[in-house]
């Protein structure tokens, strides 16, 4: 729904995969104008064109024709190829124009973005997302920013036609080093469950009892709950997040930890586990398996 007191923006996105297919749609459910880059790595689009989206061919093209680009890639590398490279965002972007990173990326990667997006004319925002493409769908994402307060305020309706809680954490950077803390810890949890699970079946204890005394315990939390399919019966749709992607996470969280100056001994037995699995293309439920038959 478009607030009263909210105009119609002319949006661009670049990312309409898993997560950036559902922002799209609830932008354009919104009532705002919307259009994005064609890409390989983007989800079936047919439904966006069809409620009036359009295509662009190149980075450029898409910050000419929106006054708000909202990228949704996988981390620093790929948002600075699509910003700076041959026929990129800034070649296209318009005096005050906004960059919206949702991406995950290293802090110190984003102040330097977000000052080279400041030198061009333009405004930037991060505000890294957290919950799964099934909220992402349902317009109820969870919102990390870091902007300036005046930013935020001007885009916040525009971030709430597509997410349900939204954390103003700072300023420019702070979104991102948040979005790594939250993914270290719920991967950190995950590895602690996976390897708690593989025990306990090596014990010969019952996965339901296992699954009573940790959910009514010190178990319980968002990232049990997720897991609790794949240990109940195998399905790993309820934690979509590919162990590639947390190995990247992971190791975004150890050069952040490395540029502080943090102890990290528990998050390298963490990164350690992530990257000694074979298939990095599994879902995260699903080195459970892995792990009891001690392949990795």
């Amino acid at each position: 729904m478009n607030p009263a007191n909210e105009r119609s923006r002319r949006v661009g996105m670049i990312g309409v995969g898993l997560m950036g297919h559902g922002i799209a749609r609830n932008i354009l459910g919104a009532g705002h104008r919307l259009c994005f880059l064609d890409h390989p790595g983007n989800q079936p689009v047919e439904d966006l064109l069809a409620a009036g989206a359009v295509s662009k061919a190149s980075g450029r093209e898409v910050a000419e024709d929106a006054e708000v680009i909202i990228l949704c890639v996988t981390g620093s590398p790929q948002v600075e190829a699509v910003l700076f490279e041959p026929g990129g965002v800034l070649e296209g972007l318009g005096e005050g124009g906004v960059v919206i990173d949702c991406s995950t990326a290293l802090p110190s990667s984003t102040e330097r973005v977000a000052a080279r997006v400041q030198e061009a004319g333009g405004r930037f925002m991060d505000a890294a997302m957290t919950r799964t493409p099934k909220e992402a769908a349902e317009g109820r994402l969870n919102l990390i920013v870091g902007a300036p307060e005046a930013l935020f305020a001007e885009l916040r309706p525009l971030l709430e036609s597509f997410a349900e809680h939204i954390t103003h954490a700072g300023a420019v950077g702070a979104g991102h080093t948040l979005k790594l803390l939250h993914n270290y810890v719920s991967l950190g949890f995950s590895a602690v469950l996976a390897e708690a699970a593989v025990a306990s079946r090596r014990a010969g204890i019952d996965d339901g009892a296992l699954l009573d005394v940790l959910g009514k315990g010190g178990g319980a939390g968002v990232v049990f709950e997720r897991l609790r399919p794949f240990i109940e019966a195998g399905d790993p749709s309820g934690f979509r997040f590919s162990v590639a992607n947390a190995s990247k996470d992971i190791g975004y969280y150890h050069a952040m930890t490395d540029e502080l100056g943090v102890a990290r001994g528990v998050a390298s037995a963490v990164r350690d586990l992530y990257a000694g699995i074979e298939d990095q293309a599994l879902a995260v439920p699903e080195i459970i398996r892995v792990l009891e038959r001690g392949d990795r």
